[in-house]
């Protein structure tokens, strides 16, 4: 089944609903052969309506595994468990809801298509539900304390009622999904099922033969009693500057002047130096490139593709060696052929600096350039002062390590491999001169990773704040992993403490 057939399908579902005709929506739902994760959900949710709970848990388990990020499926089959009397499976899917939300007060699906709003204190309410189900009382009112911390004005009446039924270890009411809202197909594509007819029906206004009624298109007439023997070249291909080149084989840049592509791109070819580099535009961008990675673009030979040939397939034998860069050649300019060397940073003599800070960037400075230059980049490239900067050769700023003002820079650029060097970059508080003292964190809760990224730790564990991401999530390191995680889970530790 199309794309277009499973949008129209699932467009004409979600109308049967708006309608209240459920049983039409529900058939039409499962006619469609490869439904989504959403379209599952959607059934999922018809089959609730309808208390079919078998039903309702496959279509809830497809949905799943087609997103495991979707915590709203998770928290539709939790509701399904629940009403199976299923329990321990219950409290799963809302645990699982809850991690998901990643320590945000709520997800807005509308974005998505759903005009719902999961938020994390009532996914905490049901989870305090089943655990009071399972007779732990205890661990109920801790999950309806946790959950005022993510409360909002209309949800705190219900939560506090929750939280005195458990006092009295009597039951409350779940919080349910409003099953009749679905997620709907996007409007846009939706919008585009329609074929227009753009160009209407076309009408005879005026003909200079008598009686004529033809209504259509036809040919225009020639102005001039000379056509052209041969047809006019392409516009848009003449007026490109350069020639045109498709790309053979990835390049990764070296020096600033020289120019990232990869095979298929289309480049414009300037001019040629004898060293074998070829001075290119690409994207609008001008810069270097080996002409041996290149290959000459005949416009007949692109006219030629349209007709059936297809695409071709970039090789997969390995790149030629890189040429040499001679002395003095430089990126030249085709409008004004100079071909000289810029005098600032001569590109043959450049030495690139991989600095380490909390993230990683890189400077290009020429080789045996003095500590104020090199300095000087890096303060620019952070927007700090040059005095708030501690440049080392080492992670360790200490000892004979550190770079200042003082440092033989011959002994530094000796380090260099192939023009490249890394350092470290440490800043420290511009009023005092000291290193910023680190701030430290103690895990109130444990968090295990869902993304590479993230930094996983236990409850007590105490982690290293390396950088604030945003208001919610910070950077930080934890037993030699560094990583991502949300600020909820964590308690800062007070200065005198350490």
């Amino acid at each position: 089944m199309s794309f277009l057939d499973t949008l129209r399908q699932w467009d004409e579902a979600v109308t049967c609903v708006d309608r209240g005709d459920l049983a039409e929506a529900l058939k039409i739902f499962l006619s469609i052969k490869e439904p989504n994760s959403k379209i599952c959900f959607d059934i999922g949710c018809l089959h609730l309506l309808n208390q079919d709970l078998e039903a309702a848990e496959k279509a809830f388990d497809c949905s799943i595994r087609k997103d495991e990020h979707l915590a709203v499926a998770f928290f539709q089959r939790g509701i399904t468990f629940y009403r199976k009397e299923r329990y321990e499976e219950s409290l799963g899917d809302f645990q699982h809801a809850f991690k998901t939300l990643r320590g945000n007060q709520l997800i807005d699906y509308k974005a998505l298509g759903l005009r719902y709003k999961l938020f994390a204190c009532e996914v905490l309410h049901n989870m305090a539900l089943s655990e009071a189900q399972l007779g732990n009382w205890e661990k109920a009112q801790e999950s309806l304390v946790k959950a005022l911390d993510f409360k909002t004005e209309t949800k705190l009446n219900a939560i506090d009622k929750a939280l005195q039924s458990t006092l009295k270890q009597k039951l409350f009411k779940p919080v349910e999904f409003p099953s009749k809202v679905l997620f709907k197909p996007n409007k846009h594509y939706v919008a585009e099922l329609e074929k227009k007819d753009y160009l209407g029906k076309a009408k005879l206004l005026a003909s200079v033969v008598p009686q004529d009624e033809f209504i259509g298109f036809a040919p225009l007439q020639p102005q001039v009693e000379d056509n052209p023997v041969r047809p006019k070249e392409p516009e848009v291909l003449r007026a490109l500057e350069g020639e045109p080149h498709t790309v053979l084989f990835e390049f990764d840049p070296e020096t600033s002047d020289e120019l990232a592509v990869v095979p298929g791109n289309i480049v414009f070819v300037l001019q040629k130096g004898a060293d074998n580099w070829a001075s290119v535009v690409f994207n609008e961008r001008r810069g270097l490139v080996p002409y041996n990675y290149l290959e000459c673009l005949e416009i007949s030979m692109a006219s030629k593709q349209n007709e059936g040939q297809g695409v071709s397939v970039p090789p997969t034998r390995e790149p030629p060696t890189r040429p040499e860069r001679k002395q003095g050649v430089s990126r030249s300019d085709k409008s004004s052929g100079d071909t000289k060397p810029k005098e600032a940073q001569p590109a043959d003599n450049s030495c690139v600096v991989k600095v380490r800070f909390t993230f990683t960037f890189a400077v290009s400075v020429p080789a045996d350039s003095p500590y104020a230059l090199l300095i000087d980049k890096v303060s620019k490239k952070l927007n700090l002062p040059s005095a708030a900067i501690t440049l080392s050769l080492t992670s360790e700023a200490s000892g004979e390590s550190v770079i200042d003002a003082g440092t033989e820079m011959k002994s530094v650029w000796s380090r260099a491999k192939d023009r490249r060097i890394t350092v470290w970059c440490n800043t420290k508080d511009r009023t005092d001169g000291e290193p910023q003292t680190e701030i430290h964190f103690v895990a109130l809760h444990s968090y295990e990773s869902v993304n590479p990224e993230d930094l996983s730790f236990h409850q007590g564990d105490t982690i290293t704040l390396l950088s604030r991401i945003n208001q919610d999530w910070l950077e930080g390191q934890c037993n030699g992993n560094t990583g991502i995680f949300p600020s909820a889970f964590v308690e800062e530790v007070p200065l005198s403490v350490h």
